[in-house]
């Protein structure tokens, strides 16, 4: 399917102006801001459906729409207002589960649409700073930590989140001195198929963790991410399938230097490049895919702009300056949001054939 990759940005009720497109040409992604009634840093994104979204931040904030983000239902998790919930995986309009970062760590979940939540998962040892999770369906999915003593903190559930057990130390590779995660937009950790996962890294060294058995044994692999200090590396990671993935970062410190963020893999991994067309245009805390879209279509975003690929992330074009830290698509691809801070959040709407 050929994509003509043009956005319309409409702000605060007044448009942009809208560049000369030929009415017989096919999908025109349009990002359109809505109301949030929050004033929160969203940085926690689940997009379910067309219409089913859940969206995470500071002051132990969620949001919820049902209507295609009509309207956005706000509330704090009672007894979680000095929280920070980085990331949210909605199961469906009723579940869902919140992370929070710092320590303690907790993850929270709700089975009647956030009308009461309930903790299912803490831990207080000294050190933890959880920063992502990603499920593969209702029952099975990961969370994962900045190292404690040496070692990675990766936590599985199988049970959909009765219960959490971690992965033994000796199934991770130690992490480099320096070497830790973001909690920048929720995306660092990601799934594929029935069994593999990714995880990204970032500080003094910028490395992809590989899963291929739901996150009990993991790998590492070595990566050309821009690294070398504690605001540097992968800031997010994707993959539109076992094979062909994509990791995005920089420097949040230096938001409009293109430098080394972003790399491909096609072995599902094991090694990656750097984009050999023009890269993202600064730093970027979020990248996510178009699914149903031939080639791939990417949609990164960052403090300093948002960006977009039509051929899977070999070379982007700038669509918009306004900053957010986190996007992500429905699976039918004709619908996603993207958030930031101050309550800022953006629709995503992509006509389709």
């Amino acid at each position: 399917m050929k994509l003509q990759l043009v956005m319309v940005l409409i702000l605060a009720g007044c448009a942009a102006p809208v560049p000369n497109v030929d009415t017989h040409e096919e999908p025109v992604p349009v990002l359109v801001m809505q109301e949030s009634a929050s004033t929160a840093s969203l940085r926690g994104l689940s997009v379910l459906s067309d219409s089913t979204a859940w969206a995470s931040g500071t002051n132990g904030t969620y949001l919820r729409t049902t209507d295609g983000g009509e309207n956005w239902e706000t509330g704090t998790v009672p007894g979680a207002e000095d929280l920070d919930f980085r990331d949210v995986e909605g199961m469906d309009a009723e579940r869902a589960y919140l992370l929070s970062a710092g320590e303690p760590a907790k993850l929270f979940e709700t089975t009647d649409g956030g009308a009461h939540w309930g903790e299912v998962y803490s831990n207080s040892t000294p050190g933890v700073f959880f920063d992502s999770m990603a499920f593969w369906d209702g029952n099975t999915g990961i969370a994962f930590s900045d190292p404690v003593e040496g070692n990675f903190v990766i936590i599985r559930t199988t049970d959909g989140g009765i219960t959490w057990e971690q992965a033994p130390p000796e199934n991770l590779p130690p992490s480099h001195d320096g070497e830790a995660g973001f909690a920048a937009s929720g995306t660092m950790a990601a799934v594929q198929g029935s069994t593999h996962a990714w995880i990204g890294t970032g500080g003094k060294t910028a490395r992809v963790l590989r899963s291929t058995d739901r996150g009990w044994t993991w790998k590492a692999a070595e990566t050309p991410m821009r690294n070398g200090k504690a605001s540097t590396g992968i800031f997010s990671i994707t993959f539109w399938d076992e094979s062909n993935g994509i990791i995005v970062g920089g420097d949040y410190q230096d938001p409009d230097n293109r430098q080394a963020n972003a790399a491909l893999s096609t072995d599902g991994g094991l090694t990656w490049r750097s984009v050999d067309g023009s890269p993202p245009l600064g730093f970027r805390s979020a990248v996510a895919y178009v699914p149903h879209v031939d080639p791939p279509m990417l949609i990164a975003v960052g403090t300093s702009g948002v960006d977009i690929s039509g051929d899977g992330g070999r070379s982007w074009t700038s669509l918009s300056t306004e900053g957010y830290h986190t996007v992500a698509l429905s699976p039918s691809g004709r619908v996603g949001w993207a958030t930031g801070a101050d309550g800022r959040i953006a629709k995503i709407h992509v006509s389709m054939n």
